[in-house]
């Protein structure tokens, strides 16, 4: 195996960061031409790889590596190209990039199975709303019609940004994935908390990633003048919603020995003027967990909590679910493959759950599946201060290549 070109690897992730960067950070939407441009640039990069490449019609992009045997499910690696609004340069992009370079430690190897790095497109869910679209419609865990008018502040549709990007959801069957597809998926990324930097451990070897039960609160009261509304006669939503945050974080704090999370991520309030008596207001509430039972006590105590304050404030509380997933179990027999590497490798490990979702979490409908963690300085990620070093990515991909290489003989 060829070692890993660190400067390669250094080169091509300052390169993708110089596509959305602003003085705020980095923002590469989903769908966006600053998407596009970012993967063009890539794909130009990459060129003396001699990958076959392929989109689909959801704009998914696949690179293949050929191996000796064509019709065997090949092995697959992978992760995103877009970010949050004023996001980092880490954030799916090692995953992407050390698939690359994986496969150019491993250009001298005779294998048997083909090897393909996929970059899902809409991992983040920044612009339309819903996280991880292209590995959830490939693999068969939503249809196109959940996502297809849901709009960002562009007004674009999540349709209309398909259409534009030059795909076609009518023909969405075509993008499916069926199962026995790939031999195995691997995705390397990193860890977006700081568990790996404080214990000093230079990998993480996902068991299971937390999934997200997101939803929405609308807070119905009334609007009032804020002066001439004496206190008792007042039905203000902004005051409903604070109770209801507290509500949520109590709720989480109850089950954070079983690693459940609650966030108020968002709060609207109309109409937003400091001398009217808040009408309505809506909440964004995320909620994730490893442990299903955890999970729906939590969202049990907030909906006693949203049924409560309704009846005691006098207004009307309406819940809009907008995704409810299931946590997701990996693969055991690749951990312990992993394990292995790291020990042949030296490289000192730690065996984690993933509190954040990614595109891997829905790869197992398709193959077995397994993560790798990178620490990630202060467990800072969605930030402009996100930052990974050199040293540490390539320590993971190092382990990536010897993962495909023994998936792919």
């Amino acid at each position: 195996m060829l070692p890993v070109n660190s400067q390669r690897v250094a080169d091509l992730i300052a390169g993708l960061a110089k596509f959305g960067r602003t003085e705020a950070g980095i923002t590469r939407l989903a769908y966006s031409s600053t998407d596009k441009a970012a993967q063009m640039w890539l794909l130009k990069q990459i060129e003396y790889l001699d990958l076959e490449i392929r989109e689909d019609v959801l704009g998914n992009l696949f690179l293949r590596k050929p191996g000796l045997d064509p019709a065997l499910p090949p092995v697959a690696c992978g992760s995103h190209l877009d970010t949050v609004i004023h996001g980092g340069a880490y954030d799916g992009m090692c995953g992407v990039v050390g698939a690359l370079e994986a496969i150019h430690m491993l250009e001298d190897e005779t294998l048997r199975r083909s090897i393909e790095v996929i970059v899902f497109r809409a991992e983040e869910s920044s612009r339309f709303g819903y996280a991880t679209i292209g590995s959830k419609l490939i693999t068969g865990k939503a249809t196109p019609d959940k996502f297809a008018h849901a709009a960002g502040k562009d007004g674009v549709t999540f349709a209309d940004a398909v259409k534009e990007w030059g795909g076609n959801l009518e023909a969405y069957q075509k993008a499916l994935l069926q199962p026995g597809a790939y031999k195995c998926f691997a995705e390397m990324h990193i860890e977006q908390g700081k568990v790996l930097e404080e214990t000093k451990h230079q990998i993480g070897i996902v068991h299971n990633i937390a999934a997200p039960t997101r939803f929405k609160l609308h807070i119905h009261g009334m609007a009032d003048h804020s002066g001439a509304t004496p206190m008792g006669f007042r039905k203000d939503a902004l005051v409903s919603a604070a109770k209801l945050i507290l509500a949520v974080e109590t709720a989480a704090i109850r089950e954070k020995e079983n690693g459940t999370v609650a966030t108020v991520g968002v709060v609207e309030v109309d109409p937003g003027s400091i001398n009217v008596v808040p009408g309505k207001v809506t909440l964004w509430v995320d909620l994730r967990g490893v442990d299903t039972e955890s999970i729906q006590r939590t969202l049990k105590e907030i909906r006693q909590a949203v049924q409560g304050t309704a009846r005691t404030d006098g207004i009307t509380i309406e819940e809009e679910m907008l995704t409810s997933d299931s946590p997701v179990a990996l693969d055991e027999a690749l951990a312990a493959q992993s394990e292995a590497i790291c020990r042949e490798q030296r490289k000192s490990f730690l065996h984690m759950n993933s509190g954040a979702g990614h595109d891997a979490m829905h790869m197992p409908a398709v193959c077995p599946t397994t993560m790798l963690f990178i620490p990630c300085r202060g467990g800072i990620s969605h930030n402009p201060a996100e930052f990974a070093s050199n040293e540490d990515i390539c320590a993971g991909i190092e382990v990536m290549a010897e993962i495909l290489k023994r998936e792919a003989k």
